[in-house]
């Protein structure tokens, strides 16, 4: 296999990340970058075909391993205590997709996901059609009996509960217990930690590419919701245009609700196919900044929301006279979003804590502040 044109991104989760937990998180996606890069060695056909989905799954399950992030070891608990964890993984080659939902117990949810949408390529003896989510107690059995680590993936329940995680809890939990909701600043504090953890890779050519997503949700949430992260279309989309030889890989973070709803990540998708098949020019800047505001921000604001909190990375590739280029997007409306990239030519990540200039407070009747930027690879 070349090792030309391959390119890998993660994120920590757009939100608020304080100055204190900078270095710590900019290690942890710098990390995750090189675990992805590992699987590039790989030389066989067969293993080739997977290698994008591998480095996904490898990148993201070094994420859900840090306690410094939300997702695996280290999520928000649920309003009992206990963590559960969604998690997504997309094929751009084929739209294979797998995910999961609510599910306890699991160390890494990402390896579960890639489990069921490996598990969907396989004829089904009855014809019957395979899963595309699996949640709660299903995706733990799941995981059990199909994933080739399936019981070291099992652990008891409460080894997922990173000390950080417990007195964030223990804290909002009396917040909530004694009706002491604090300032309207102070409830934002809440929304600061409900970041989601995400990759998105290109294998080397030009349709090679994956995307993956994982969270541990909100904090407090109530047992059994599920977030963007489980979601087919919101919280990872990965695609290929052969009309245009060109690729796109996303991975989104903020308000999962809000994000389920408006199907971020597969509108981003259907923005650049409606430009491919209309033979206009492909802008990712402006079919972000559309699918934000029109699709995002303008019916949450419609529905009286003020929570406008989303993020996202999306890989964008190109077969140029045979030569692969590759820029990374990076959109959030958050305070900051944090970012890692890294490539063959480029093996040693780059991390960044991006962060949007100051402005002032936007109310429901004003134009949402988005923070566009673009990266070459």
């Amino acid at each position: 296999m070349s090792l030309r044109g391959v390119y890998i991104a993660v994120h920590g989760g757009a939100g608020v990340h304080s100055h204190t937990r900078e270095d710590e998180v900019k290690q942890a996606l710098r990390v995750a970058c090189t675990e992805g890069l590992k699987c590039i060695g790989i030389t066989t056909k067969a293993q080739r075909d997977g290698t994008r989905l591998q480095m996904v799954e490898n990148a993201v399950s070094c994420l859900e391993d840090n306690p410094n992030l939300n997702a695996g070891y280290g999520s928000n608990l649920t309003l009992h205590g206990t963590v559960e964890c969604d998690a997504a993984i997309m094929d751009g080659r084929s739209g294979d997709f797998g995910s999961v939902g609510a599910v306890s117990g699991i160390k890494n949810p990402i390896r579960v996901a890639r489990a069921i949408l490996d598990y969907s390529k396989v004829p089904d003896p009855l014809g019957r059609i395979p899963p595309l989510t699996l949640v709660s107690e299903g995706a733990h059995a799941f995981a059990v009996a199909h994933c080739a680590d399936g019981k070291s993936q099992s652990v008891p329940a409460e080894s997922l509960i990173a000390s950080r995680s417990k007195r964030e809890w223990e804290e909002w939990k009396a917040r909530l217990d004694r009706g002491d909701y604090g300032t309207e600043s102070q409830v934002e504090n809440i929304r600061d930690i409900q970041d989601t953890v995400g990759a998105v890779v290109c294998e080397g050519t030009v349709d090679g590419i994956s995307a993956g997503v994982s969270s541990g949700g909100i904090l407090l949430k109530h047992p059994g919701r599920i977030g963007e992260a489980a979601m087919f279309g919101a919280g990872c989309w990965a695609q290929y245009f052969p009309k245009a030889k060109l690729g796109i890989a996303c991975s989104v973070s903020g308000a999962g609700e809000s994000i389920v709803r408006a199907t971020i990540a597969r509108a981003i998708g259907d923005g650049f196919k409606d430009c491919i098949s209309k033979e206009e020019e492909v802008d990712p800047h402006s079919i972000i900044s559309t699918v934000v505001v029109d699709r995002f921000c303008g019916p949450c604001r419609d529905r009286g929301e003020v929570n406008l909190d989303v993020g996202i990375i999306l890989l964008v590739t190109e077969d140029i006279e045979n030569k692969i280029t590759a820029r990374l997007w990076c959109a959030f409306t958050t305070p900051s979003m944090a970012i890692a990239y890294a490539s063959s030519e480029t093996p040693k990540p780059k991390a960044q804590i991006l962060r949007r200039p100051k402005s002032k407070p936007s109310s429901l009747t004003s134009e949402p502040h988005i923070f566009i930027t673009a990266i070459s690879l």
